[in-house]
Formats: C-alpha cells, structure tokens, sequence
C-alpha cells in the first residue's frame, strides 16, 4: 500500500521533529517535508506532493487560516488538517469555514491523530469533540464561500442526489476528478459527509 504522504507546518522546530517522530511509527505514514510557516508550505506542495498538509493555526508570515485559504484555491485537492493548543471556538469556526478539512487539539493520542489523517484523506471532515459544540454553534461567516466553476458544475450535480460516475459522464470529467472536487467541495462548505454536502446545496438551488 501506497504510505500517505503528510507535509508538517509548525514554526516550532521541535514540535515539527516530535510530529515527524510519532508519525512515522505509523508504517502507512510518510512525513515527506517540514515547513516553518505558510508561504514555506505553499512552495513545497508542488516539489514534496502531499497528501495532506497538518499545520498549526498560529504561525508567522502566513498562519494556518491563511494557508487553508490559499490550499483552498491553489491546491483543492490536499486537505489542511490543523493541529494546535489553540481552542479558541471563533477561530476554528473560521478555519472550517474557510474549507479546513479539520481541526485538531496537539494533545490527540497519536491513534487519534492517525486515524483523522486517514479521514481526511477519504474526504471526511475531523472535529476535536471537545470544541465541536460551540465551533458549530457559531454562525458562518457571512455568505457562501466562492466556488470555481467546476465547483460549482459538480456542486449543482450533488444537490440533485446524482452519483460520483454519473456526474463524471454528465460532465465528461474522470472519475477521480469529480471524487477530488466533492472532497473540496464538503471542506469549503464545512459539511461533515455527502448526504449533509446535498441537502445544503439543494437548499441553495434556485426556486
């Protein structure tokens, strides 16, 4: 099996070794590069190719909402899992809004911490139960998050309740492709599975 490949953001170097450390006790895990805040994140993407970014939420030059926004917008297909001390509900609403694939606490038993990547990965969204009530009791911010055109061509395919295959051959797109941009489209929405995914896009088909 393909190890998945996890690129570390954290302006903390030990924190970054630590992370690297109880992560590849994990065989199905690879740590394929470190980053000391955001923008450092950005570059390395393309060059390291990860599956998942785990960064923290307070850094310098470009934190972690900001890198969630941009990964949102540059690279919609690697989920940002955010892990941090940090439990401050207004900011974890603001992270899950901006399209967070799920915010973390650092003192997560390292099953824990497995077990969200691989949830990520599959397009799941993760929550610390611990602050999930109130994050998720908070309004959104204002308005929808923007979507790409070919966001919104499969968005506007999900609400009508229409299948991963179905939706490719509609749109003459790959399989995976249409798999990546639902996966984009439940972190940017801040819907924890499809069927929560469908009915909020339903309700925002036009009458």
């Amino acid at each position: 099996m393909t190890p998945i490949r996890v690129l570390i953001v954290d302006d903390q170097e030990l924190l970054r070794r630590g992370l690297r450390m109880i992560l590849e006790t994990d065989d199905s895990i690879q740590v394929v590069g470190e980053a000391e805040h955001g923008m450092r994140a950005l570059a390395m993407i393309p060059e390291v190719a990860p599956d998942v970014v785990l960064a923290d939420a307070r850094m310098p030059v470009l934190d972690g909402l900001g890198l969630v926004k941009r990964c949102a917008t540059d690279h919609p297909d690697v989920p940002v899992l955010v892990l941090t001390t940090f439990d401050d509900a207004r900011v974890v609403r603001e992270l899950l809004d901006a399209g967070a694939a799920g915010f973390l606490l650092k003192d997560v038993s390292t099953d824990t911490l497995t077990d969200a990547i691989r949830q990520v990965i599959a397009g799941g969204l993760v929550l610390d139960p611990r602050v999930a009530r109130s994050a998720l009791s908070m309004p959104t911010s204002p308005g929808r998050p923007e979507l790409t055109e070919a966001e919104q061509a499969v968005a506007d395919l999900v609400a009508l309740g229409l299948p991963n295959a179905e939706i490719a051959a509609r749109l003459h797109l790959a399989h995976g492709t249409v798999k990546n941009t639902v996966s984009s489209l439940l972190r940017k929405l801040g819907q924890p599975d499809r069927t929560a995914l469908a009915l909020q896009l339903a309700r925002d088909l036009p009458k």
